[in-house]
């Protein structure tokens, strides 16, 4: 026989509060990703038919750096919001769950940081 209500069963589980965040930054992320991702698309079709000298002039502009560091940021933060949102859904055991939501976006953060600092070395040959 269980005397607790239901509030008092849930008290000290957490606040739903920051699922709210998570669900909005992933919103916001996706819908940003649409216009950049037409740039990217446009980027990648140049990058199959211009010399090399001629996409290094391209990117070395500071609208093209600009877009192409936002589209970078805004692609693996996307990704690291979804694959959290994975682990946290079929990762059961706790400690297995933070070490992987801990090693999944330091992974992200180092590409991403690796990313970057190859848009700036090309931008800067410019």
């Amino acid at each position: 026989m269980d005397l607790q209500t239901p509030l008092a069963k849930v008290r000290g589980l957490g606040s739903a509060k920051a699922g709210t965040h998570h669900f909005w930054m992933q919103r916001i992320t996706a819908i940003s990703l649409i216009p950049l991702s037409f740039w990217m698309v446009s980027f990648t079709r140049q990058l199959l038919t211009a010399s090399h000298g001629e996409m290094v002039v391209w990117l070395a502009g500071p609208v093209d750096t600009s877009i192409a560091i936002a589209w970078i940021i805004a692609t693996f933060y996307h990704a690291e919001l979804g694959l959290q949102v994975v682990i946290e859904d079929y990762v059961h055991s706790e400690w297995l769950k933070i070490a992987s939501i801990w090693l999944m976006k330091l992974t992200f953060f180092f590409f991403a940081l690796v990313a970057i600092v190859a848009i700036f070395r090309i931008s800067l040959q410019g």
